[in-house]
């Protein structure tokens, strides 16, 4: 490219939302337009020969009707200008529309379209100067929304949609679990690391560490929740096995704690909406029975996308361990140095997303008891 070659610079040209005033008076023009072309059409329906009155009084009729319709629009322009409630582009809508029906009624009465123009007065170019305080003013407003969603949900934008993501999960998943309450605390009680197993019994030991004793937890709901999977088991000494979530428990029971409405009533319910799932009319009646009684698997759609939510406290407080672990690997303190501090928004990387293959016929684990 020669050095001498002109530069050609695109201008930017922005378009902002006329003022109140503005769509009024266009809108009132625009009504005043289309009276005016249905009054010329009605004329000329008048003095019309008989064999073009079918057609005017036709075109009469269209003008008029679109008159009717452009003063609507004229006068929720003024209503809607002076309604603080309502949004601050329903006076240009409304006088948009008011033009639109302006162009209309003229077509229709056969005459110029002379109300097309007033479209350019709706489309008024904003200046540097303007744009630039339009757009201070929208991200002012949106840092105040953000602001006020922090402080009620504690969480940041990309963890409210997360949030969300994972409500739209539960609602679709949770009820193919085939759960009940019961099941849940089981969950719940192994989270805690205070489940264990022994001497064909489940039970809440009174603290981790301390297998003994304890509060007995459901057997069957244990052992069926480990048979699918929902379980893991870790020997101890005595024969006593700690069970503890596997990554597909860790998701379920979120999953259920934020969609309870999907739990059962009963353990009766919760087996025939699972006997509903899996009835087959080809298969033996006893084996559609022995599938009911098993529980089924988390789809693996909702354990590929479920992610954790991570708080503003808890983004802060994982921030707080890095710079203090950052600190200590380089040297700790030093002498006439400053003490290093995190930065207060640091935005944490995501969890690692833990993925279980989904097996056709699922393995059952090895049994409890």
């Amino acid at each position: 490219m020669p050095d001498n070659a002109p530069v050609v610079q695109r201008q930017v040209v922005h378009t902002g939302e006329p003022s109140p005033q503005t769509c009024i008076q266009v809108a009132r023009h625009a009504a005043l337009l289309a009276v005016t072309a249905a009054d010329d059409a009605m004329t000329a329906m008048c003095q019309s020969r008989s064999g073009a009155a079918a057609r005017l009084e036709a075109a009469m009729h269209a003008a008029h009707k679109e008159a009717v319709e452009a003063e609507k629009w004229a006068d929720r322009a003024e209503q809607y200008a002076d309604d603080p409630t309502m949004p601050s582009s329903a006076p240009s809508y409304c006088a948009r529309s008011a033009v639109d029906h302006a162009v209309r009624a003229q077509s229709a009465a056969g005459a110029e379209t002379t109300a097309a123009d007033l479209r350019a007065e709706l489309e008024r170019k904003l200046t540097a100067a303007e744009y630039a305080e339009r757009e201070t003013e929208r991200r002012r407003e949106e840092a105040e929304r953000e602001a006020e969603e922090r402080t009620v949900t504690g969480m940041d934008q990309e963890n409210r949609d997360r949030a969300a993501m994972n409500r739209h999960l539960a609602e679709g998943h949770v009820a193919e679990l085939g759960w009940t309450a019961g099941h849940v605390r089981v969950l719940e009680v192994a989270g805690s690391g205070r489940l264990y197993w022994r001497d064909g019994r489940a039970r809440q030991a009174p603290r981790r560490g301390l297998w003994s004793g304890g509060r007995r937890i459901s057997r069957e709901r244990t052992k069926d929740l480990f048979a699918a999977r929902f379980l893991l088991a870790v020997r101890q000494d005595g024969g006593t096995r700690v069970l503890t979530l596997s990554p597909m428990g860790q998701v379920a029971l979120e999953l259920a704690r934020l969609h309870p409405a999907g739990l059962h009533d009963n353990d009766q319910a919760a087996y025939k909406a699972r006997f509903a799932r899996v009835r087959r009319h080809h298969k033996r009646r006893d084996d559609q029975k022995a599938a009911a009684r098993a529980l089924p698997p988390l789809d693996s759609s909702a354990r590929n996308l479920y992610r954790k939510p991570v708080t503003l406290t808890e983004q802060r407080t994982r921030a707080e361990r890095d710079a203090a672990d950052r600190w200590e690997d380089e040297g700790g303190y030093c002498p006439g140095t400053d003490t290093p501090r995190p930065a207060e928004d640091l935005v944490v990387s995501p969890p690692v997303r833990i993925i279980l293959p989904l097996r056709r016929h699922t393995a059952v684990q090895p049994a409890l008891w």
